[in-house]
């Protein structure tokens, strides 16, 4: 018999656990769902032990809580197809699939080999092969609502990275539950005889994508004829919406899918206002209220108090293989398509997630008799520490600033808007004599396209008083003369390409005006001489690249043609009588960003390159001679022009020395060389 008063008090002390432990959690850096789980295995037999924890959430409660957690679970997978942004994925599916088999495939392989070695442990001789299927499929998957709980928390949902992980989680999850659905079948439990009904999943997709949606797409005139969410409308959709879970979970493929599905074909042209209030209404219900207590009530199988020393080394193997298996296959995989090394790891992280699809496995592995209590409890554990791991690698890999600009950029593509590579340029002192400097800056902005060059000139204000007569006039002169020579410089670099935009001012304090003014301008790259005032202030506050000029540059600087539009060497610098010697640059650890310097301009100035620094150095230097550049390695040659790395230390004969911007990618120098060596814009 169902105890109604009981029943309301396990909701409260749910509803609360869940929001204080999601708040501890939160507050550590950690999804909240971390602290949700905690929070149901310290309500559970773990801490309260069977007589305070089996009176409060018994078994005759615990159906009724689970009954309104998979009705939370149902509404947040929802919004979660609602909100994604299927633009991001679009023309990936070869990339998300590809990711998704080598994330399955991996771990799949070494948890059946776990198993193996563990089955006489665990399972009868009659359990022991869907003991290890299970074990393989427990292993592969990836806690897609989880994941994309993370995903949505840190923005990343709007991004290609989070939209391709997303997809590939998807992907995962299906094959997951697909292996699970034959586990179940070769066991011989529960309904077993009707897993053929899982062949009925390609022809459901087709129904919801050729059939449902169309019939979604009416709700749009409706809703603008209404003009608001009626109740009629809003019934529809949570009726569409539960009849599709209801069609998975009788497919044996598991509600969550058909919930999310549902999401995904809502209507998006025309229906952004709809949506809108639809998940204004559905978000803080399924968030804050339901969703959080799926996680508590799976919390409450868990009893690590079962557990003793002898159980220590079988959790080190379950996580060595679960971890190991997910970023390995995973990273493997997405550098096979192409993917940059940092996004690939970032998605490899991405992908360890567990969470709730793990618990929802292992709960239906507990239920047919596959896992035994202690097996069980040490997979929950195996969940929460592949989950909470997943928050502070992705910062570390992947951290905010990266997503910010990740953002930015997508949102500039949504609204057709080309980002500019923006070069930065620092002239100090008399304008008239900073050309070698505006040339050095013109000739790396030509490595993008589009690309812009930004000269900020900042003039301390005059000393004394001004007065009405000469000396005003004298300082308006100055001035004018000032401007001059910069429209003068800013003619230069349009001539060879890039837009130019010239901020002069004069300034009470240059010192602390000048970097604010380089981190407003939000630049891709910063050309600055040492002896510039502020100089400190601006390295230190930039995030960007930057490469400075020493003061003994001038000369090697004015001898380096910039390349005109033709691709011919500028005739103005040849007439000049400038040279085309080498240049050398100091490769070594870290030294990446200033070979990539040296490299843009030993190619767009037709100059040969030495690469010196060890054995790093020697192998860049075969490595780009393979690729058609005039590179080499050994001692630097007299009349060179130095680029060397800057690690906050002076050296030696640099002309340029160049600090890598934070969160920098290795340099894919195959995709360097033949973007240098792309047709150039005309101006």
């Amino acid at each position: 018999m169902l105890h109604v008063d009981l029943l309301l008090l396990d909701l409260v002390i749910v509803l609360a656990a869940a929001r204080l432990f999601g708040a501890v959690a939160r507050w550590l850096g950690q999804p909240p769902v971390i602290g949700e789980i905690v929070a149901g295995i310290l309500l559970g037999p773990t801490l309260l032990g069977p007589l305070i924890g089996d009176r409060l959430f018994g078994a005759e409660m615990r159906a009724p809580l689970q009954a309104l957690a998979n009705v939370g679970l149902v509404l947040f997978m929802f919004v979660v197809g609602l909100e994604l942004d299927q633009k991001l994925v679009r023309g990936k599916g070869r990339i998300a699939v590809t990711v998704a088999l080598g994330s399955t495939v991996v771990p799949f392989v070494l948890g059946c080999v776990l198993a193996l070695g563990i089955a006489g442990d665990h399972v009868g001789g009659d359990k022991t092969l869907p003991f290890v299927l299970f074990m393989g499929a427990a292993m592969s998957a990836t806690a897609f609502p989880v994941l994309a709980r993370i995903l949505t928390d840190r923005g990343m949902h709007r991004i290609a990275l989070g939209g391709l992980s997303l997809a590939a989680a998807a992907v995962i999850d299906v094959l997951a539950w697909t292996v699970l659905a034959v586990v179940v079948g070769i066991a011989g439990a529960g309904d077993s005889e009707e897993q053929w009904k899982i062949l009925l999943t390609v022809p459901y997709a087709l129904v919801m994508f050729l059939v449902v949606r169309p019939l979604l797409a009416r709700l749009v005139p409706a809703y603008e004829k209404a003009g608001r969410l009626t109740p009629s409308l809003l019934s529809l959709v949570l009726i569409g919406l539960i009849a599709s879970a209801w069609a998975t979970e009788w497919l044996h493929v598991h509600f969550i899918f058909g919930a999310f599905v549902f999401g995904v074909v809502m209507p998006r042209e025309g229906a952004e206002r709809l949506n809108h209030e639809i998940l204004e209404r559905l978000e803080q219900l399924a968030v804050l209220l339901l969703l959080p207590m799926f996680f508590v009530v799976a919390g409450l199988n868990v009893n690590l108090r079962a557990l003793d020393l002898s159980s220590l080394g079988t959790l080190a193997a379950i996580l060595a293989v679960a971890v190991g298996g997910k970023l390995l296959g995973s990273y493997a995989a997405a550098r096979a398509q192409r993917l940059p090394d940092r996004p690939a790891w970032a998605m490899a992280v991405l992908l360890n997630t567990r969470g709730l699809t793990e618990i929802v496995i292992l709960t239906v592995g507990l239920q047919k008799g596959v896992l035994d209590d202690e097996l069980y409890s040490l997979m929950v554990v195996m969940a929460l520490v592949t989950t909470a791991m997943t928050g502070p690698l992705l910062r570390r890999i992947y951290p905010d600033r990266r997503v910010a600009r990740d953002i930015a950029e997508a949102e500039r593509a949504a609204l057709g808007v080309a980002a500019a590579h923006r070069v930065l340029t620092v002239v100090p002192g008399s304008p008239a004599e900073q050309a070698p400097l505006v040339d050095l800056a013109a000739t790396l902005a030509r490595a993008a396209s589009p690309s812009e060059v930004v000269l900020a000139h900042l003039r301390p204000y005059p000393q004394g008083r001004l007065e009405v007569g000469s000396g005003l006039s004298s300082e308006l002169a100055e001035l004018a003369e000032t401007l001059h020579d910069l429209e003068g410089l800013a003619g230069t670099v349009r001539a060879h390409g890039p837009e130019v935009r010239v901020v002069s001012r004069f300034s009470g304090d240059v010192a602390a005006e000048l970097p604010e003014l380089v981190s407003g301008a939000q630049p891709d790259l910063v050309v600055l001489p040492a002896d510039v005032t502020g100089y400190a202030g601006i390295r230190d506050g930039a995030v960007c690249r930057v490469v400075t000029v020493s003061p003994a540059a001038a000369s090697g600087l004015q001898d380096s043609p910039v390349r005109a539009p033709s691709g011919s060497p500028d005739p103005a610098a040849r007439a000049s009588g400038s040279t085309t010697g080498p240049i050398a640059v100091h490769h070594g650890s870290g030294g990446d960003a200033a070979a990539h310097v040296a490299l843009t301009l030993t190619l767009l100035q037709d100059r040969p390159l030495v690469v010196t620094g060890g054995g790093r150095a020697s192998a860049l230097a075969q490595r780009l001679a393979k690729l058609g550049v005039a590179a080499t390695s050994g001692a630097v040659p007299a009349g060179a022009l130095v680029v060397a790395p800057d690690a906050g230390t002076a050296v030696d004969g640099a002309h340029l020395l160049v600090r890598a911007e934070q969160d920098a990618d290795p340099v894919d120098w195959a995709a360097a060389v033949s973007a240098l060596r792309a047709p150039l814009p005309h101006p």
